[in-house]
């Protein structure tokens, strides 16, 4: 078991800490820096014939490794570091966070109607070792219409969301229905979550 039965949650994103939270997961925030003018320390563009699954992994295992050599830059508690990333798919197509509202709109647009692919990886580094976990999802769309979008993401910043949507916020009057895991659609699936800091002994539970 690791000091106070902590990890380091390296993630922006308030939905991740309140899931952690939900199953009673103490942690510290473990951020990139963004400052401009600065590389970026994860290039996260798709590589030429890169399937969607060999994406998520590739990106949760570097953003792994870049958090855990900013431990050990900063010298901090040699605590898990817990990582993740959620893409949706179409077709085999990578639909990432769009850029503006228009190309959210051109998303959402694609989505009505139609059946898509949540893939929610999550990865916990421990010194030089990385076990990842995916979690897929299916969601079916009901037909949504242009006034419906525009008034959608004018009402809501849809800018930092795969596929221009959040499932916990008006966008749940869309779904038909989700075959998988409702809190992975979310970004972080809580039954592999579990699992997977159980096996390196993150007690969730505690005596």
């Amino acid at each position: 078991m690791f000091s106070d039965n902590q990890i380091y949650l390296a993630s922006r994103s308030p939905r991740r800490r309140e899931l952690l939270r939900q199953i009673g997961v103490r942690f510290n925030l473990l951020l990139m820096r963004e400052t401009l003018g600065r590389p970026i320390d994860i290039d996260e563009q798709p590589l030429i014939d890169e399937t969607p699954t060999d994406y998520i992994y590739r990106i949760v295992q570097s953003k792994a490794n870049e958090s855990w050599k900013r431990i050990l830059q900063r010298k901090f508690p040699l605590l898990p570091v817990l990582v993740a990333d959620t893409i949706v798919t179409l077709d085999g197509c990578i639909l990432g966070k769009p850029k503006d509202v228009v190309q959210a709109e051109d998303m959402l647009k694609t989505l009505s109607g139609r059946s898509h692919q949540v893939l929610t990886a999550i990865g916990v580094g421990v010194k030089d070792k990385v076990q990842v976990r995916l979690s897929t999802s299916t969601v079916q769309f009901r037909e949504i219409s242009e006034r419906e979008i525009r008034k959608y993401l004018a009402q809501n910043n849809c800018l930092d969301k795969a596929g221009a949507y959040a499932i916990q916020g008006m966008a749940a009057a869309f779904i038909v229905k989700i075959s998988g895991s409702y809190s992975g659609v979310m970004g972080l699936p809580l039954y592999e979550t579990a699992q997977l800091l159980e096996e390196i002994g993150v007690e969730l539970f505690p005596r």
